[in-house]
């Protein structure tokens, strides 16, 4: 194994160096608050049976998109979207932008656009006498991505 290349420990990402933004009605904003997020890809599929095999085949038939963030509970923007949907019925879509970047790796930057966003959810009202900070939860879905900036191979993967 004297030949086998590794992974540089400089090219892990730092966990807290990126940014998120929403843009929700044509306004766009910096979602510092943001502590955690995930967002999901997930491929619907359907089992095919085939002749002449004891196993059945899987085929992709669509996916579905979704996500959960944590963020501190010190904006009202999530609120406003639930009220509206309350009082009007309309439901408001909104577009995500997430960027890793951390100079120290050779990766280079990545940044994923989540659009058609809809939360399914949200805190209305929170207190914690005993806690240290509020916080909230967050789960969303949405319908379609972009990555304009993709991370750079490391060395040695091809």
């Amino acid at each position: 194994m004297k030949n086998n290349i590794v992974m540089k420990s400089k090219d892990t990402m730092a966990a807290s160096l990126a940014e998120c933004f929403l843009t929700i009605n044509g306004n766009r904003y910096n979602f510092m608050q943001a502590i955690n997020l995930e967002a999901k890809f997930n491929k619907n599929k359907t089992k095919v049976p085939i002749l002449g095999k004891t196993g059945k085949g899987n085929r992709s038939t669509g996916w579905e998109g979704e996500g959960s963030c944590t963020f501190h509970y010190n904006t009202s923007i999530i609120r406003e979207m639930m009220e509206e949907y309350k009082n009007s019925g309309k439901d408001t879509y909104f577009e995500m932008q997430i960027t890793n970047d951390d100079p120290t790796t050779s990766v280079g930057r990545q940044t994923v656009v989540l659009m058609d966003c809809n939360i399914d959810g949200g805190i209305l009202a929170k207190f914690d006498a005993d806690g240290e900070y509020l916080d909230e939860d967050m789960d969303f879905t949405f319908e379609d991505f972009e990555i304009p900036e993709k991370f750079a191979l490391l060395d040695g993967m091809l």
